[in-house]
């Protein structure tokens, strides 16, 4: 893969970007909702009132945008793709590249607290000798990352993280790890590049039943396994097929309407974390 000039970046919104934000979410447009329906038939309605007008007055930005920009971050240009990453170096006598790879919904944002901690282990009650330098880049068509314009997937993004550790930033082994498309692209990376690979580290794990398991009787736990996975198929994965299959009907509803666009998201916080019900304790702090 070829690769161009590894260029400095600062995170900075333009101001009208913001203030265009707030207007939009001051003039959405809230459906009506099944009565007591909570967050069966997605997200809560009251829910979303209260985080607009979060979003829309509380919310601070600039904040935001200085907590990220304590990272050293650059963008560069590989195989075509516009690449933003984060590049932090570790504090310690002898740290490992690490590379950090986000999924959806999700971007670098998720690493913010854990950074420190990684690159420098001694200042949070660790060792000096396990510190990392710290490699996060958005995925392609993520943050800050230029949009790929098709033709993009797990392997090939693999291939892209591969040669920005190796080919750009010159790091002949590295660690890496994933979650949920992170986890499937450090997979991915794993396989194809073994050679680079130090280990990986998989925060999601996704196996099918062996094939040795397969056409035999199974057992209590297993049907129980089973019946849940096709549950979970049948109520919570819409959403998938409609990325996979239909995206740019989807990009039209999510670009143009910030308050959809955080009604799409903070469902799948409420669905997938373990908040014990309480959404405010799975979402995320909202940017522009």
């Amino acid at each position: 893969m070829a690769h161009g000039p590894v260029e400095s970046f600062t995170i900075a919104i333009p101001d009208e970007v913001l203030t265009d934000l707030r207007e939009r979410l001051a003039r959405t447009r809230l459906p009506g909702e099944v009565a007591d329906g909570g967050w069966q038939y997605g997200t809560n309605l009251a829910y979303l009132k209260e985080l607009i007008d979060y979003w829309r007055t509380r919310f601070d930005w600039r904040a935001q945008e200085r907590e990220m920009n304590r990272y050293a971050q650059f963008k560069v240009d590989i195989d075509g793709c516009g690449v933003h990453f984060i590049h932090e170096p570790g504090r310690g006598p002898n740290p490992k590249p690490l590379l950090l790879v986000h999924g959806w919904p999700g971007s670098v944002y998720e690493f913010q607290q854990i950074i420190p901690m990684l690159t420098d282990p001694a200042a949070h009650g660790g060792d000096p000798r396990d510190s990392f330098t710290i490699v996060a880049p958005s995925l392609p068509g993520y943050g800050f990352s230029a949009d790929p314009g098709g033709g993009m997937n797990v392997q090939r993004m693999a291939q892209v993280f591969q040669e920005l550790m190796t080919g750009v930033l010159g790091y002949p082994r590295f660690g890496a790890q994933g979650g949920d498309w992170g986890a499937a692209i450090v997979s991915s990376l794993g396989y194809d590049f073994p050679a680079d690979l130090i280990g990986i580290h998989l925060n999601l794990v996704a196996v099918a039943m062996p094939a040795d398991r397969r056409g035999k009787e199974l057992d209590e736990a297993e049907r129980r396994h089973l019946a849940d996975q096709e549950q979970w198929r049948r109520e919570e994965m819409g959403y998938r097929w409609l990325h996979a299959t239909k995206p740019q009907t989807l990009a039209y509803a999510l670009n143009d309407s910030p308050a959809g666009l955080a009604a799409w998201i903070v469902e799948k916080f409420q669905t997938w974390s373990d908040c014990g019900g309480d959404s405010s304790a799975a979402s995320p702090r909202i940017g522009c």
